[in-house]
Order: C-alpha cells, then structure tokens, then sequence
C-alpha cells in the first residue's frame, strides 16, 4: 500500500514539473510527460502516452481556463481551429492503436523525437522580431482580431491573425500527431498560430493551453478504448500537471517572449534527441 502510494506521489511531482514548463511554453505537459514516464520509470510507451493524454486535459483546464480570464487566449481564434485538430487526433489515435499492436514502439519513440526537433527548426531561424502583417480576408470572415495587456512591456498589444485556411491544415496535422503520440500537440499548435498566423507568441501560448484539452480528449476516448489508460496512473499525473499549469499560467504574462522560446529550444532539443535514442536501443 505504500509502494502505491510513493508511485502515486512520485508521478504526481512529475506531472507538477511537466504541467509548469508545458504550460509556460505552450506544450500541454505531455510532450514532457512522456519522456519521463518512459525514459525515468521504464513505462511501455502506450501506457505513458495514454496517462499524457489525460494529464494535457488537465492542463487545459489548469491553465487554459486563467488564460481566457486574463484575457489573453483568443477564445474564437481556439474554437474554430479545433475543427481540424479533433479530425486529425480521431486518426492519429486509430494509427496509434495499429501501431502499438504490432510492437512498433520503437518507431514511436523516434517519431515521437523527430517531431519535436523538427518543430522548433522555424524557431532557430529567428533573428529579429516579429513582423506585423496586414489583415486578408480570414481576419475580417473569422474576427481573427484581437488584443491583450502585456505585463512584460506594460502596455496594449494589437494583432490581426492571418491566413486561417493555411492555420487550420497545421491544426489539422497537430491533432494527428497529438492523437498518435499521446500528447496535446502544444508545440505544432504554437508554431502553427504564430508563424503561419502572425499571432504573437503569447497569445499563441495561451490559445494553445485552451484548445489542447479538447483535442486530447478525442484522442483519450481511443486510447481508453484500447486499455492504454491507466486510472490510477493518469489521476495522479492529471493532479500534479493540473496545479502545475496553474502555477505557470501566473506568471507567463510577465515573462518576456524572448525567453519563452529560449527555454521552449531547450527544453524541445533535449527531450527529443532523448526519445530518438531510445528509439534506436541506444543507452537503453
């Protein structure tokens, strides 16, 4: 019984560390969860994906919610790209399930990492600030307008997203990734909405902790299905990432985005090349 209970509490003090920094970047914690899960206590890789899934819930809830109260996720923004992310997690779920069947696990934990490390390559090639693009005609058809105080620099921030269709393709291709990895997909979300979008990266990073709880409970329900959820596992990581995520949600507003992404790099890089080589049976 109190074996149980120092796993349920160790995994709690996990999900806390993975909720706070997925949260800060925009993440969901899963994409930091899992690595752990796997890689620091040796659970199958379905398993921990399925515990991700349901913790990313929780983060979305933890933080998503302070968010739209802050005002600083674009709620309209959020809901009309979930149409493509629930599509894409229904399927990536079902590959998932096909894959783990036949033992590909291995091939999961390289796609796992290859996803990651390629997903922050747009983020190396900044240099300079952000340009501000002007409107088309997705800005004014969605009210992809919007605007937020920024602690950081004390005043209003403006902005006009940009390119809606070419944003919810990403979304699309963030949900099958989200449903095929178990995690909330934060990081392709992110990109999607700030790059593609010329959203700035704080309000990317909050829309982000909003819209990752609907598309990981798609991909949960699959993964449920599958046996690939454990209760007591997921509860305990769900807990600890919801109150981490919470705590981070405090302070991301005053944070300069600067060191968003410097700590966003880092985290990604280093995560990534961990999965790969676990992958490959390498240091296993």
């Amino acid at each position: 019984m109190m074996f149980i209970l120092e796993y349920g509490l160790i995994i709690g003090i996990i999900g806390l560390i993975a909720g706070f920094i997925g949260s800060l970047v925009g993440l969901g914690g899963a994409v930091v969860l899992t690595p752990i899960l796997t890689l620091g206590l040796g659970m199958p890789i379905p398993y921990a994906a399925g515990a991700s899934l349901i913790s990313t819930i929780g983060t979305s809830s933890g933080s998503g919610i302070a968010y739209v109260r802050e005002r600083i996720a674009n709620v309209r923004l959020g809901m009309s790209l979930e149409i493509g992310t629930t599509i894409g997690a229904m399927a990536g779920a079902l590959i998932a399930g096909y894959a783990y069947s036949k033992g590909l696990d291995p091939l999961m934990f390289i796609a796992f990492g290859a996803v990651l490390l390629f997903s922050i390559l747009p983020l190396l090639r900044k240099k300079k600030n952000k340009r501000a693009l002007r409107a088309d005609s997705t800005t004014k058809t969605f009210q992809l307008k919007g605007s937020y105080y920024d602690e950081s620099v004390g005043k209003m921030i403006s902005y006009s997203g940009i390119r809606w269709w070419d944003g919810e393709l990403v979304m699309a291709f963030a949900g099958l990734v989200s449903g095929l990895l178990g995690i909330g997909s934060g990081v392709l979300k992110v990109l999607g909405i700030n790059e593609i979008m010329n959203v700035p990266e704080k309000v990317s990073t909050a829309t982000s902790n909003f819209m990752i709880g609907v598309t990981a409970a798609v991909g949960s329900v699959i993964y449920w299905n599958l046996g690939y959820v454990q209760p007591f596992v997921a509860g305990a990581a769900a807990i600890g990432v919801i109150i981490g995520s919470f705590i981070s949600s405090r302070y991301m507003n005053r944070i300069k985005e600067s060191r968003l992404t410097e700590l966003f790099i880092v985290v990604m890089v280093i995560i990534s090349i961990e999965m790969m080589l676990r992958g490959l049976g390498v240091g296993v």
